[in-house]
C-alpha cells in the first residue's frame, strides 16, 4: 500500500489493492481540533492493517467500576489488562462507544468522561487519554453523533424550587472542544433520542409535537442558535431522519384522532410542505409506531402497535408491518400467522428484511423490497432476529420468558448452521468481524448468574466469564469500527475448536415415575411399597397411593377454628364423639378424669359456655344455608353408618339418655376405623368402575391406570375382610 499526496485533496488511498480514490472526507476534519486533523483514510488504513491480530475491546458496566477487557486472540480469554482504562464506580448509567470507534465516553455518578481511542492496545494506559470532561452527574443515557463529534446526554426531568419551571435534561456538546452546543427539555423518556443526518448537517427533534430542524452547515454555534424549519403536528408526533441521502428523507408520524386514521408522512428535506410529501401511508389502530429505516435509507418499516386488543384474542395489543419506500410505494407487509409481532429487523444489504411473528411457536421470513416472502424459516420458540454487520448471516433467538434457543442461518444459502442454547440471555449483539456473538446476562433484568459468554458462529464457546458473587453485570459492548474496516467473512459448516462451559446443562430426559423406573430397571415395585394395614392381605398395587388423612390439628386463625371445629364436630360419627369425650387427658387424677367425662369440669384452656337465657345475633342468610346443608350431611351420614353398622352385624345399643356406656369405647374406635378403611376402599373400586368404562370406550390408558383395573380383585378380597372382621 502506498499514499500519493493530490492538490485537490488530503491523500489518495488504495481501495481492494487495485483502484486509487481520492479521499472525501474532508468536511469531517472541518469539525476537529487541528491537532486531531488525521486524515480519515489514514486511520482506515492503519486500522486495516492492524486488524488481523487485534480482538476489539469489551466496555463492561458492572456494580463496582467500568472497565475494558481484551483477549490476546481468539482462543484467549477475555480480561482486564494494565494498559486498558478502569474506575471504580458504583453510580454508573451508561457506557456508549462512538460508530466509527474513535471515542468512549461513560457516566460515573459525578461526570461524564470521553476518552480518545488508540488505533491498537498495544501501549499504556496513556494511550486512552481523556477527550474532555462533561459537567453532568446525572447523566443518564449518552448517544454519539453518526460521525462521532457530537455527544447527546438526557437525564431525568426535575422541578427544584429554584427553577420551578425545570432545568434543560436533553444537552448536546462538542467532543473536540468539550463544550454544550444545544440544550432543552424533553419529557419524553421513551422516544429521547435526536434524529441526525448523515453527514451531521441536520440536527431535528420533536418537542411537545412539533419537529423542529436545525441546520449545523455553518457550524453548530450558529445551526443551535434558532430553528430552521418546523413541521406542525399533535401531541405523540415521531420524527426519524434517514440514513444515506445528502439531504435526507425524513418520515414523520402523526396520531390519529377522533376517529381519524394515524398517518406517516415522507419528506426530502427541505421540501416539507403539505403537498411535498413523497409518500404517505394511512393506518388505523396505532397507538405507537416504530421507524425502521435501512442501511441506504431508501426503505422505511413502520411496526404499528396498540397496547389494548379490544377483541380480546391477544394480550399483547395488535401490532401490524407497513413498508414506506422513497420511490413513493406503500403497502402492508403480509403476514400468514395471527398473534403478535415480535421482531423487525433490516439486513445490511439494504435489500430484505426479516419478521418474526405470530402466536408460540411463532414463524419466521425473510421478505424482498416487494414484501415478498423470499424464504420461510419455519416456526419455533423465538422473538428476536439478528443481523451480522455484513448480512450474511442470521440468528434467531427466544429470549426473555422463552428457554433461549438459539439458531444461526446462512442468508444466502437458506441453511442452518448451528442451534444452540443460551438461556437467562438479556444481551446479544454481534462482533464487528461478523463471525462472533456475545450473549449477556446483566442486571436489573437478572440479578443472579450475570455474566458473558462469546460464540463463534458455528456454535463453538470461544469465552466465558461468570460474574462473582455480590457483584452486578449492568451493561457490555464492542468496541467499534468504521465501516470496510473487516473483509466478510465466508461462512462454511466447518464446526470452531472452541471450550466447555462450566455451567450444568439441565437434562433433557422427560420425568418418570417411581414405579416405572423399577419397571424399567427389572425390579419389583411391590418390594418397595408398605406393608398392607389389614393382616393377611398383599400388599397395594405399584402407583396406587395412600388416602389422605384429615388434619385436625392445624393452627389456624381463631374464627377458621370454630369453624373447623363445628365442621369436624358435624363429620364425626356418634362413636367418634363418644370417644373424644371419655378420652383420658394427661396430668388430672381419677376423680378429675371422672369430672371430665361427665360434664361437671371444664377443660384447661377452654372457656365456659354462656348462659342459655343469652340471646344470640340472628345469622346471616348464607350461614343459615350453610348450616341446614351440614344438617342434612350429618342425617345422611347418620343413616350411612347404621347401614354399615346392621350389613356387619354389630348393632350399637345405646342407653336411655342417649348416652353410650364407657366399657364400649375401645370398640367404637375400631368400628369408626373400619369404616373409614371401608369407605376407602369403596372409593378405589369406584375410579376402577369409571376407568374400566372410559376402556371400554375406546380411550388408551396410562400404564398407572392399567395397574389399577388389575388390583380390583384385590380390593373386593380387602372389603370382603373388612366387613367380616370382628
Amino acid at each position: 500500500m502506498f499514499v500519493l499526496r493530490a492538490p485537490d485533496a488530503c491523500c489518495f488511498s488504495v481501495i481492494d489493492y487495485n483502484t486509487i480514490q481520492p479521499c472525501v472526507h474532508k468536511q469531517l476534519l472541518t469539525n476537529t481540533a487541528a491537532s486531531d486533523r488525521v486524515c480519515v483514510c489514514e486511520r482506515l488504513k492503519t486500522m486495516a492493517a492492524a486488524v488481523d491480530g487485534v480482538v476489539p475491546t469489551l466496555a463492561i458496566r458492572s456494580s463496582v467500576a467500568v472497565e475494558l477487557w481484551s483477549s490476546a486472540g481468539a482462543k484467549q480469554p477475555y480480561e482486564h489488562k494494565p494498559n486498558l482504562p478502569r474506575e471504580e464506580t458504583k453510580s454508573s448509567r451508561s457506557i456508549c462507544f462512538s460508530p466509527d470507534g474513535r471515542y468512549f465516553a461513560y457516566s460515573n455518578g459525578a461526570e461524564v468522561k470521553v476518552l480518545h481511542v488508540p488505533i491498537s492496545n498495544t501501549g499504556g494506559v496513556d494511550c486512552w487519554p481523556v477527550q474532555c470532561t462533561l459537567p453532568r452527574p446525572k447523566a443518564f443515557y449518552l448517544k454519539f453523533s453518526p460521525r462521532g463529534n457530537y455527544l447527546c446526554t438526557w437525564e431525568h426531568y426535575a422541578i427544584t424550587k429554584d427553577r420551578p419551571e425545570g432545568a434543560a435534561n436533553l444537552l448536546v456538546y462538542e467532543i473536540a472542544s468539550g463544550n454544550e452546543v444545544f440544550a432543552i427539555v424533553q419529557k419524553n423518556q421513551t422516544d429521547w433520542q435526536p434524529s441526525w443526518s448523515s453527514d451531521e448537517s441536520i440536527f431535528a427533534l420533536v418537542v411537545g409535537g412539533e419537529a423542529l430542524f436545525y441546520d449545523l452547515a455553518n457550524g453548530p454555534t450558529e445551526g443551535f442558535a434558532s430553528a430552521s424549519r418546523k413541521i406542525g403536528g399533535s401531541r405523540g408526533g415521531m420524527l426519524s431522519l434517514g440514513p444515506g441521502n445528502s439531504p435526507p428523507f425524513l418520515a414523520f408520524y402523526t396520531p390519529g384522532a377522533k376517529g381519524a386514521p394515524s398517518m406517516c408522512k415522507l419528506y426530502k428535506y427541505p421540501a416539507l410542505g403539505q403537498n411535498q410529501t413523497v409518500a404517505c401511508k394511512s393506518f388505523f389502530q396505532a397507538d405507537r409506531v416504530e421507524m425502521l429505516w435501512n442501511k441506504r435509507g431508501s426503505g422505511l418499516l413502520l411496526l404499528t402497535s396498540t397496547e389494548v386488543d379490544k377483541s380480546g384474542a391477544s394480550y399483547y395489543g395488535n401490532q401490524a408491518v407497513h413498508f414506506m419506500a422513497t420511490k413513493g410505494d406503500t403497502c402492508s407487509v403480509p403476514l400468514s400467522k395471527e398473534g403478535p409481532v415480535h421482531c423487525v429487523k433490516w439486513s445490511p444489504k439494504a435489500n430484505e428484511f426479516v419478521v418474526v411473528y405470530g402466536f408460540m411457536p411463532s414463524k419466521a421470513a425473510l421478505y424482498n423490497l416487494k414484501c415478498d416472502v423470499i424464504f420461510d424459516f419455519g416456526e419455533g420458540p423465538r422473538n428476536c432476529a439478528y443481523f451480522n454487520p455484513f448480512g450474511n448471516l442470521i440468528v434467531l433467538a427466544g429470549f426473555g420468558n422463552l428457554p433461549g434457543a438459539v439458531e444461526v442461518w446462512d442468508v444466502s444459502k437458506k441453511e442452518r448452521i448451528a442451534n444452540i442454547k443460551c438461556a437467562d440471555t438479556t444481551h446479544f449483539e454481534w462482533h464487528p468481524n461478523g463471525e462472533w456473538f456475545v450473549t449477556a446476562t446483566t442486571a436489573p433484568r437478572l440479578r443472579i448468574s450475570n455474566g458473558f459468554k462469546v460464540y463463534h458462529y458455528s456454535g463453538a464457546l470461544l469465552h466465558e466469564t461468570l460474574w462473582p458473587q455480590g457483584q452486578e453485570l449492568l451493561g457490555i459492548e464492542w468496541q467499534q469500527y468504521a465501516d470496510n474496516t473487516f473483509a466478510e467473512p465466508k461462512i462454511t459448516k466447518a464446526k470452531h475448536e472452541g471450550i466447555k462451559s462450566s455451567q450444568p446443562e439441565a437434562s433433557k430426559k422427560a420425568y418418570t415415575p417411581p414405579h416405572l423406573r423399577l419397571l424399567k430397571e427389572g425390579k419389583n415395585p411391590e418390594k418397595y411399597l408398605p406393608q398392607p394395614t389389614v393382616p393377611g392381605l398383599p400388599a397395594a398395587a405399584p402407583g396406587v397411593g395412600k388416602s389422605k388423612k384429615r388434619n385436625t390439628n392445624s393452627s389456624k386463625a381463631k374464627g377458621n377454628n370454630n369453624i373447623n371445629n363445628k365442621r369436624e364436630a358435624g363429620d364425626a360419627t356418634p362413636s367418634d364423639a363418644a370417644a373424644a369425650a371419655v378420652a383420658p387427658i394427661e396430668g388430672l387424677d381419677q376423680q378429675q378424669q371422672q369430672e371430665v367425662a361427665t360434664g361437671s369440669a371444664v377443660t384447661v384452656g377452654e372457656s365456659p359456655r354462656r348462659p342459655p337465657q343469652q340471646k344470640q345475633r340472628p345469622l346471616p342468610r348464607q350461614h343459615q344455608q350453610y348450616q341446614q346443608q351440614q344438617q342434612q350431611q350429618q342425617h345422611q351420614h347418620q343413616q350411612h353408618e347404621q347401614q354399615n353398622s346392621v350389613e356387619l352385624g354389630t348393632p350399637r345399643h345405646h342407653h336411655a339418655n342417649g348416652n353410650v356406656p364407657q366399657n364400649n369405647n375401645a370398640n367404637n374406635n375400631n368400628n369408626s376405623d373400619k369404616d373409614r378403611k371401608i369407605r376407602s376402599v369403596a372409593k378405589k373400586l369406584s375410579g376402577i368402575k369409571k376407568l374400566k368404562s372410559r376402556q371400554s370406550q375406546g380411550e388408551t390408558l396410562e400404564l398407572n391406570q392399567l395397574n389399577k383395573i388389575k388390583m380390583e380383585a384385590r380390593y373386593l378380597e380387602e372389603l370382603k375382610a373388612l366387613k367380616l372382621s370382628v
